[in-house]
């Protein structure tokens, strides 16, 4: 976590020290039903699994995520954070040490070679951030652990203190923004989606227009007919399938076209009161996606999944 940190603990060739701390000689031992009850809390807040081991260990001097054998461990002294604890008299700066070591896992930063950099870490103190604030810490909680342990200077492998506090702030204040948007926009529907024969239409028509398309825009109502285009007004871009193009309607609803040039629509753009995320986008299983002003599209753990552009 801070730079005191043994610096490679974020090897896979972890040495003599971490593979006996894994292999349970003295000083090794599960983990605390506590600190397993916050990991758990923590992975339900990003929607992901802990696809890695808890352990407590006193052959480490504070946390580390790591790799050994081909097994992602998750490694931290219970000793120091109890002291992290007392130095920020907060029990959420042992839980921010977890959540910033997890995002090491989670952000794949334990798959690649050449131990700590200055940019692993601040992705892993925003992520700690952003956790911290959908589990109900404030501002100066999430950043307590960080103050209290932290270098004011940085090295070759750890920023220093001051751009380390803002990344959890940016962590953080992503997650209230978040929950705001999400409090101010509709509440979703909790019917599932209804499946029913698709139509085959043109390539460009719309598979449905709903009321929230006419609503929108007057050019979508002309649209009920099944022989007259929708007007396309953008274009998302998914990452993990940047060749699938989706587009997004006049009457903001996304559509994707089918291997047989059969239009789907897959979700629906709502408009919020938040400056920078206006729209929530849902699509037919009630999943949400936050838009910001830029048009990045972020998914509820804070992850930019896709671009909404022209």
């Amino acid at each position: 976590m801070p730079t005191l940190v043994t610096r490679f603990l974020r090897h896979v060739a972890l040495g003599l020290l971490v593979a006996l701390s894994l292999a349970g000689t003295a000083g090794a031992q599960t983990a605390a039903p506590a600190a397993t009850g916050i990991i758990q809390e923590i992975t339900n807040v990003v929607g992901l699994q802990p696809r890695f081991e808890l352990r407590a260990t006193r052959e480490v001097d504070n946390a580390a995520a790591v790799v050994y054998g081909g097994k992602r461990y998750l490694l931290y002294n219970p000793d120091f954070l109890a002291a992290v604890n007392r130095a920020g008299r907060t029990d959420w700066g042992g839980i921010s040490i977890l959540a910033h070591e997890m995002g090491h896992h989670l952000n794949g930063h334990t798959l690649r070679a050449g131990g700590s950099n200055p940019q692993d870490e601040l992705e892993a103190d925003e992520f700690s951030g952003f956790v911290l604030r959908k589990l109900g810490a404030s501002l100066a909680q999430a950043q307590a652990a960080l103050a209290a342990v932290a270098d004011d200077e940085g090295s070759a492998s750890h920023p220093g203190r001051t751009p380390r506090l803002a990344a959890i702030g940016t962590g953080w204040r992503r997650a209230e923004t978040q929950i705001a948007a999400s409090r101010q926009g509709p509440a979703p529907s909790a019917a599932p989606v209804a499946l029913a024969p698709a139509a085959r239409r043109a390539v460009g028509a719309p598979a449905r227009v709903t009321q929230a398309d006419e609503a929108d825009d007057e050019d979508d109502a002309s649209a009920s007919s099944s022989t007259t285009p929708v007007r396309l007004v953008g274009q998302l871009t998914f990452r993990n399938h940047p060749d699938q193009p989706y587009y997004l309607t006049s009457g903001l609803n996304v559509v994707r076209v089918a291997d047989d040039d059969t239009p789907v629509v897959v979700g629906h753009l709502t408009r919020t009161n938040s400056t920078d995320f206006p729209y929530v986008l849902v699509d037919g299983r009630q999943r949400r996606l936050f838009i910001s002003a830029r048009g990045d599209v972020y998914d509820p753990q804070g992850q930019c999944v896709a671009t909404l552009h022209e």
